[in-house]
């Protein structure tokens, strides 16, 4: 049976993560011709169409129509195979659109969509995050030399300064706020219209993720919040995040927005969450995809559990 959680974009991965292989010589894909091979041109990875579905999990040959991607970054093992992540120039996307055989999507599409199988989002959110950081992380942050690419691209060293620099994630608290058989869901401007959603914010530093929830929920809606339970939680790479996603308990119902973070918040019974979910409310009111933890959230509150 398929669950909220089945459905949960980036959450499920095929790769298998080996630390100890990456500290001596790393895997090499001109060494290994059975390799897979994740490309982003640009911040759109290049699929391979397979039948009705297509895959993220390209070969060298895929990979060869284009300029040689950099970085090239091992990603660990799927199958046994090594999987590697390459970053193409974004006009290198047109030559695989031209081409039947190919499918250029974006990454929020293709999670929407189902696209790939399930378990290949999670590589695309390593692939996507590890280039993302790699892109930007180019210089040391300690002394400003440039840094090099160390541990099959899990680290950068500086040959300057000595300093090891590590890919960041980005913590972000998720929760859906409630009191009695009521939940409280809100809008950015940036919405699609009608699309109501968990209240969201970033972790600060010293901070435990029960005070995250509770800060940021009076912050933008002036409500007091008690207990906090953890759900689960959710890769985001965009560009590189962890939704952690949380249930509150409202101590009181009267709200104060932030129209500067909140466009609109209110009250919705579990009813009118049902309605939402099965895009029946009469008003036009929706709730994000499956694939969004917020969804798993509010159809946890929808369904009692």
């Amino acid at each position: 049976m398929i669950t909220p959680l089945d459905r949960l974009g980036f959450a499920q991965s095929l790769l298998v993560r080996h630390s100890a292989e990456r500290t001596g010589p790393t895997p090499t894909l001109a060494d290994h011709p059975e390799a897979g091979l994740v490309l982003f041109a640009g911040e759109i990875p290049v699929l391979r169409r397979a039948g009705e579905s297509a895959s993220a999990i390209l070969t060298a040959a895929d990979g060869a129509r284009a300029p040689a991607p950099l970085p090239l970054l091992f990603l660990g093992r799927v199958e046994a195979r090594p999987v590697f992540a390459g970053a193409l120039p974004v006009d290198a996307a047109a030559s695989y659109a031209e081409d039947p055989s190919y499918r250029v999507l974006d990454l929020r599409s293709i999670a929407v969509e189902g696209a790939v199988p399930p378990a290949e989002l999670g590589l695309l959110a390593t692939a996507k995050s590890l280039l993302s950081w790699h892109a930007r992380h180019g210089f040391c942050a300690n002394c400003g030399a440039p840094t090099t690419i160390a541990c099959g691209g899990f680290r950068r060293d500086c040959s300057s300064c000595g300093s090891q620099h590590f890919p960041r994630t980005d913590p972000v608290v998720i929760m859906l706020v409630t009191r009695g058989d009521h939940c409280l869901l809100g809008r950015q401007a940036r919405f699609l219209p009608g699309v109501y959603s968990c209240l969201a914010g970033f972790l600060e530093p010293g901070e435990t993720i029960e005070d995250a929830v509770r800060r940021e929920t009076f912050e933008e809606a002036g409500l007091r919040v008690g207990a906090v339970h953890y759900r689960a939680s959710q890769p985001w790479p965009f560009p590189s995040s962890l939704m952690i996603g949380c249930e509150a308990e409202a101590l009181h119902d009267e709200l104060v927005l932030d129209r500067e973070e909140l466009e609109d918040a209110r009250w919705f019974s579990r009813e009118e969450v049902r309605r939402m979910l099965e895009r029946r409310h009469p008003d036009g009111l929706l709730t994000p995809p499956p694939m969004a933890i917020a969804n798993l959230l509010v159809r946890g509150f929808a369904d009692g559990f």
